[in-house]
């Protein structure tokens, strides 16, 4: 039962690293495209976010768990 609890958070938390992912591909698209360097310098804050996001876990009551052990 416990798997079952927080399944709303799960989920936004995978899409919300989804949305981060595809905006930092597509800031590397324009990066290849349109502009060479400001297009990669905002897509790495996207991956470093859309990395944290899809590693992160929640603690008992469906939150983000801030603690280090």
């Amino acid at each position: 039962m416990k798997t079952m609890k927080c399944i709303p958070q799960k989920i936004s938390k995978f899409i919300l690293g989804l949305v981060l992912l595809v905006g930092a591909i597509g800031f590397i698209g324009l990066g290849f495209t349109l502009f060479p360097f400001i297009g990669f310098f905002v897509a790495i804050p996207f991956v470093v976010l859309a990395v944290y996001f899809f590693k992160v876990h929640l603690n008992s009551q469906c939150e983000i768990d801030f603690s280090t052990d």
